[in-house]
C-alpha cells in the first residue's frame, strides 16, 4: 500500500480523497456573477445611442427625467431585466436536459421544446384568439412539456442516443416551424402578432410578461437546483442511482416539470432562442467537470451574461438597425454544434 493512500481505522476501504477544486470552483462563481454585472450595465449603455455609464448610473438611482434617463429605466432596463431571467431560464434548461439524458447535444432549441412552446402560443393566437399573457402562457408550458416528451419518446426513451435525440428534435422542429408558417399564410389578420412569436428577440417585450412569468421561472429554477444532486446520480446510470438511494422515476419526471417551466415561461416571455442552453454547458464544464450541483449554479449565471452580450451585439453590427438575439445565438450556437458533431467521442455516442 502506498503512503498516500489513506485508510478507515480498520484500514479496509480508503477514505474519499480531499475535495479539490472547491476554490477554483468558488472563483469562477465569482467571475460569472462579475460577468453577468457587467454585460447588465452593457446592456443598459450600448444601443442605437450610447449612454455614458455616469449617465446610465443617474438614470438608475437619481434620475432626473433627462432623455437618458427615460431611455435607461423605460427601454434598457426592462429589457435587460428579460434578458437576464430568460438567459438564465434556457441555461438550467439545458443544463438538466444534458445532465437527464445525457446527451452532449441536448437543448431546449435544438430539442424542440422551444418550437413547442412557439407553436402552441402561435395556435392560441391564431385560432383561439387568445392575446392576454395568461392565457397564451398556459399555451406555452402545454406545447413544451408535449414536445419534450414526443422527441425523448421518438429518441427511443431509454434507448435514445445523442444522436437519435438531436435528429429526433430536428425533425420536430422543422414539423412545428412548418406549421407555423402555415398558420401565418392561413390567418393574415393575426400575421403580425404570430410574427412575434416566431422570431426570439428581446426588443419590444412587454414587461408585464415578466411579471406574470416570474413565478413560474423562479420554481422552476429552484426546482433544477434541488434535483441537482439526485440528477448527479442518474448520471451514473439507473443502477447507481438506486444505490445511491435515488428515485429515477421521479428524478425524471420533475426535471421534465422543471425543464417545462423554464423553457415554456422563457418562450411566453420573448419568443424561441436557440442554443444558449447548448452552449453555457459545455463551456462551464472546463470549471465545474459533470457535478450538476456545480454546473447548474455555473449556468445561471454565465447563460444570462451570454445573452445579453449577443443582444448588444445584435443592436451595433447593423445600426440603427438591429438584429434579432436569436439571429446571433443561433449563429453562435451554429457554429459550436458543428464543432460538437465533429467530434469523434461525440459521434460514436
Amino acid at each position: 500500500m502506498s503512503a498516500d493512500a489513506q485508510l478507515h481505522p480498520g484500514g479496509t476501504r480508503p477514505l474519499p480523497a480531499p475535495a479539490r477544486g472547491r476554490p477554483k470552483r468558488t472563483t469562477g462563481l465569482l467571475l460569472g456573477a462579475v460577468l453577468l454585472v457587467a454585460s447588465a450595465l452593457l446592456s443598459l449603455a450600448v444601443g442605437t445611442e450610447h449612454i455614458p455609464p455616469a449617465h446610465v448610473w443617474s438614470g438608475l438611482f437619481s434620475p432626473d427625467g433627462s432623455r437618458f434617463d427615460n431611455i435607461v429605466r423605460e427601454l434598457r432596463l426592462p429589457r435587460t431585466l428579460i434578458g437576464i431571467a430568460v438567459g438564465a431560464a434556457l441555461g438550467l434548461a439545458g443544463g438538466v436536459m444534458q445532465v437527464l439524458t445525457r446527451n452532449p447535444l441536448a437543448d431546449p432549441g435544438l430539442l424542440g421544446v422551444n418550437a413547442g412552446a412557439s407553436a402552441a402560443v402561435v395556435t392560441a393566437i391564431s385560432v383561439f384568439g387568445i392575446t392576454s399573457v395568461t392565457g397564451y402562457l398556459w399555451f406555452a408550458l402545454a406545447g413544451a412539456a408535449v414536445a419534450a416528451v414526443t422527441v425523448n419518446a421518438l429518441g427511443g426513451t431509454r434507448s435514445a442516443t445523442p444522436v437519435r435525440l438531436a435528429l429526433a428534435g430536428t425533425a420536430l422542429n422543422a414539423a412545428l416551424f412548418g406549421y407555423v408558417n402555415g398558420l401565418q399564410l392561413w390567418n393574415l389578420s393575426t400575421l403580425d402578432a404570430m410574427r412575434y412569436w416566431s422570431v426570439g428577440t428581446l426588443d419590444k417585450r412587454d414587461p408585464e410578461l415578466l411579471l406574470v412569468t416570474a413565478p413560474l421561472l423562479v420554481g422552476g429554477a429552484l426546482l433544477a437546483f434541488a434535483l441537482a444532486h439526485p440528477l448527479g446520480a442518474l448520471a451514473l446510470g439507473e443502477d447507481h442511482a438506486r444505490a445511491l438511494g435515488a428515485s429515477v422515476t421521479r428524478t425524471r419526471v420533475l426535471s421534465i416539470v422543471a425543464i417545462t417551466l423554464l423553457c415554456g415561461s422563457a418562450t411566453a416571455v420573448c419568443g424561441p432562442i436557440s442554443f444558449v442552453g447548448l452552449m453555457i454547458p459545455h463551456a462551464v464544464r472546463a470549471f465545474t467537470g459533470p457535478d450538476p450541483r456545480w454546473m447548474l449554479p455555473y449556468c445561471a449565471l454565465f447563460a444570462p451574461a451570454l445573452m445579453l452580450v449577443c443582444d448588444v451585439i445584435g443592436r451595433v453590427v447593423v445600426a440603427p438597425s438591429e438584429i434579432e438575439v436569436n439571429i446571433v445565438t443561433s449563429f453562435l450556437g451554429g457554429l459550436l454544434f458543428i464543432h460538437l458533431v465533429r467530434q469523434r467521442k461525440v459521434a460514436k455516442l
